[in-house]
């Protein structure tokens, strides 16, 4: 028996329920997992509130690192014994557990050099930052970028990320504590967005010009200050919704605002080629492995505290990377 969360209805932290589940055999192409640490993210709420919808009853969570207890018929990347890390969405929905059965395609191989409880904070966050700075713009050195959440666990990557690229990185924070942490990681800049008008910021910033990429994973409250913080034909990444659903708008307004560019990611779709995949994860996982970029893990949870770890990340408390440790 594995003990796992699951939800019978979407809503509130609430619904998460501590289950014992069976996990059987795994069947063709797939493996039974021992987990040692699994993230949190904040995806798994949409999982949760129904933003995302699946069927119910569900698992939670889409990221976790262990290893291999079993293969089934058919799996011949990975074998007993190794050590892996996954992330994914609807294919690997189930991560909060302490084993489970999973198709084998979504593994990666976990170096020796990367602990499950760094693996568990960074995979998704890692593959997440690798295809912004590597795929999404061709980034210069002495480019400017405003980053969102920059004390947040893809914010600390990006940020670390673009130092070594030479980019300008502007952070939006909500506390003077989290942009000490942002500073910290590499922003240049930081913009306590409680108190501090984040366009007018950018503009004092950038002498008046504007930036030339904005990472926005707020979405909702902070959409229209994004337009306004970009310099002509600048690119606008709306990478998650955390303050909600952004409202229509007429895509003229990006021409207003200086023929503007704007694209809404989504990691599936850079993970989705297993070379791209590959690519992308031994980029993130050698500069961990280097020093280059440090992993920070802020908060540990156990699975008994699932409630409690959702109400803390939709609250704005957590900085960093969050996991529950099995």
């Amino acid at each position: 028996m594995a003990t796992a969360i699951r939800m019978h209805r979407t809503g509130g932290p609430e619904v998460l329920e501590l289950e014992q589940v069976e996990v059987g055999d795994p069947g063709p192409g797939q493996v039974r997992l021992r987990h040692a640490a699994v993230g949190l993210n904040y995806a798994d709420t949409y999982f949760r509130n129904g933003t995302y919808p699946m069927p119910l009853p569900a698992g939670m969570g889409v990221e976790a690192a262990g290893v291999v207890e079993a293969i089934g018929p058919d799996v011949t990347h990975v074998a007993v014994g190794d050590r892996v890390t996954y992330t994914g969405f609807l294919n690997t929905l189930g991560a909060y557990a302490t084993s489970r059965l999973i198709a084998a395609a979504p593994l990666i191989q976990l170096p020796e050099s990367i602990g499950f409880e760094t693996a568990a904070a960074m995979t998704m966050r890692g593959l997440t930052s690798a295809y912004l700075m590597r795929r999404i713009h061709p980034f210069k050195a002495g480019d400017t970028l405003l980053l969102h959440a920059a004390a947040g666990g893809v914010g600390l990557i990006v940020s670390q990320w673009a130092k070594l690229l030479g980019i300008t990185v502007i952070g939006t924070v909500s506390t003077d504590e989290k942009a000490e942490v942002a500073k910290a990681h590499g922003c240049t800049h930081t913009i306590n967005y409680s108190h501090e008008d984040v366009a007018a910021r950018v503009k004092d910033l950038t002498g008046g010009k504007g930036v030339d990429v904005v990472f926005d994973s707020v979405g909702k409250t902070t959409f229209m200050a994004s337009l306004d913080s970009l310099k002509r034909r600048g690119l606008m990444v709306c990478v998650g919704t955390a303050s909600g659903p952004i409202d229509g708008f007429n895509p003229n307004l990006l021409a207003m605002k200086g023929s503007l560019y704007l694209t809404r990611p989504a990691l599936a779709d850079y993970i989705a080629d297993p070379a791209e995949k590959a690519a992308l994860a031994a980029e993130v996982f050698g500069h961990v492995a280097a020093g280059r970029i440090r992993i920070d893990i802020h908060q540990r949870y156990t699975l008994e505290e699932a409630q409690q770890a959702h109400r803390d990340l939709e609250s704005r408390k957590t900085t960093g990377s969050s996991v529950f440790v099995i």
